[in-house]
């Protein structure tokens, strides 16, 4: 005779955890390592100037390392985002309209972050 314990767990939803757990990580070492380099040019380099800065990102390598973690930082967001739209928000048209609006503004700010790094 076999003992059942407790009522049978369900599991819903769409199962992002480990990836998306693994991409917050990824994300966060790469944003964090980005950003420990460019303090590292700043505080050991010539004092801090608009010049510097330029001088910083006038190079091809840096501007698409830039524009590399810049994604890395936007898609963290979008992690972050939908999981506490997906946690907080029960209307399933408000949290899909507050998603599609984060969508719209995460792509914008890539857009913008486009035209800085590149002066478009």
């Amino acid at each position: 005779m076999s003992q059942n314990y407790g009522t049978k767990r369900i599991v819903t939803g769409a199962h992002y955890g480990l990836r998306d757990w693994l991409a917050q990580r990824v994300t966060a070492v790469l944003m964090a390592l980005f950003t420990i380099a460019l303090l590292a040019q700043v505080i050991f380099g010539e004092p801090i100037s608009y010049y510097k800065w330029a001088g910083i990102f006038s190079q091809q390598w840096m501007k698409t390392l830039t524009f590399v973690v810049i994604l890395a930082m936007l898609y963290h967001v979008w992690v972050g985002v939908r999981d506490i739209f997906m946690d907080y928000i029960k209307p399933v048209g408000v949290r899909l309209g507050l998603q599609v609006f984060a969508i719209v503004w995460l792509v914008g700010c890539a857009g913008w972050a486009i035209q800085v790094l590149w002066r478009l």
